[in-house]
């Protein structure tokens, strides 16, 4: 299983990747919004972890754009905690919170 981080904290970006690789799985790592966006065009992925605050390109202009173009699992993983946040990610095509 092939997997995409979209995360800009170093701390919490290493810590995935680092448990997800020591799982099994395939990671890959981004740090920006731009990298991110670009990486989930041209690979094939079975999941993204994705951010929402993220230099460059925001977390909920990338879904948007992987929406038009794929149709993969895509979870937000981030320190926004209000509801209306939630809502807009489920309501742009998240499949979690």
């Amino acid at each position: 299983m092939a997997i995409l981080i979209i995360e800009d904290d170093p701390k919490t970006g290493d810590y995935l990747r680092k448990g997800l690789r020591e799982s099994g799985y395939a990671v890959d790592l981004a740090r920006t919004g731009t990298d991110g966006v670009h990486l989930a065009m041209q690979q094939v992925y079975d999941l993204i972890l994705l951010d929402v605050m993220l230099p460059g390109i925001d977390g909920w202009e990338i879904i948007r754009r992987i929406r038009e173009q794929r149709d993969l699992p895509v979870i937000f993983l981030s320190a926004r905690d209000d509801v209306n946040d939630r809502i807009r990610g489920l309501r742009l095509g998240a499949d979690d919170w």
